[in-house]
């Protein structure tokens, strides 16, 4: 397993290619979503995961490719003060650099912009499968929002830095929206796993 970055660890990409992979053999309809790609670590290995699936599932890709946005109150943390806004800036061509092996292989849609930006023509009619790295509050909460009507049942949805004292906004919007649709939600690495009730 291949880390382009250190922002991903092995343990985590692990995580995220089980429960993409379990996602696929139930069944559940649907196109795969990242928000947060920076260089693309996650996006390769959904990727991969996705070539060669029947049917055949387009993998959308979401990043502002400018670094995180402003904090919120919700985001305030003594240990992440280093995580500012333009933190974390990777191009879009060093994305498409990445995940270029996989062009040709898996249906691919790149998406630049502000979550809270993005409009309803660019996201997949519906989703199986959801991976939210936003770090921020707004930019977990957002994605959540926009992607919420279209995730079909069952349909897993996972966050990044659930755990990440660092970055308690993640957390905080994640028990919002557990909390709004009373959803079961379990931690692994730093991960929030929740599904789209069936």
């Amino acid at each position: 397993m291949k880390l382009l970055s250190d922002q991903m660890t092995e343990g985590e990409l692990k995580v995220i290619q089980r429960e993409l992979r379990a996602t696929l053999q139930r069944g559940v309809t649907g196109d795969v979503a990242e928000f947060g790609c920076y260089v693309g670590t996650t996006s390769v290995i959904l990727a991969e995961e996705l070539a060669g699936q029947q049917p055949v599932r387009t993998l959308y890709l979401y990043d502002s490719f400018s670094g995180l946005p402003e904090k919120t109150r919700e985001d305030i943390s003594p240990a992440g003060e280093q995580f500012v806004a333009g933190e974390l800036h990777a191009s879009r061509q060093e994305l498409e650099r990445n995940i270029r092996p996989w062009r040709g292989k898996v249906p691919l849609r790149i998406h630049k912009g502000w979550f809270n930006e993005i409009p309803a023509h660019k996201l997949p009619q519906q989703i199986a499968f959801a991976f939210l790295d936003g770090d921020y509050y707004r930019s977990i909460l957002d994605p959540l929002e926009l992607i919420w009507p279209r995730l079909q049942p069952g349909a897993c949805i996972i966050v990044d830095d659930y755990t990440n004292e660092a970055l308690p906004g993640a957390a905080q919007a994640v028990h919002e929206w557990a909390q709004r649709y009373a959803l079961q939600v379990r931690s692994e690495q730093s991960l929030a796993i929740f599904h789209k009730p069936e």
